[in-house]
């Protein structure tokens, strides 16, 4: 099974995101600075996983 890079990226990107919302969301409120940190942890996910090739697939497995 192959999956795309722009999948993958498009997964971590709402992993890395709703991690930091829920840790940023625990006091009821969510302040400029806990924003900017959702919005990074999104952003530096998808650059990130996209840059990094898949591994490519070995015959027979």
């Amino acid at each position: 099974m192959r999956i795309s890079s722009f999948a993958k990226s498009l997964v971590a990107g709402v992993a890395a995101g709703s991690a930091a919302a829920v840790t940023a969301a625990q006091d009821g409120t969510l302040a400029t600075g806990e924003v900017v940190t959702i919005v990074l942890a999104v952003l530096g996910a998808w650059g990130i996983t996209y840059a990094v090739p898949n591994k490519p697939s070995t015959p027979g497995f």
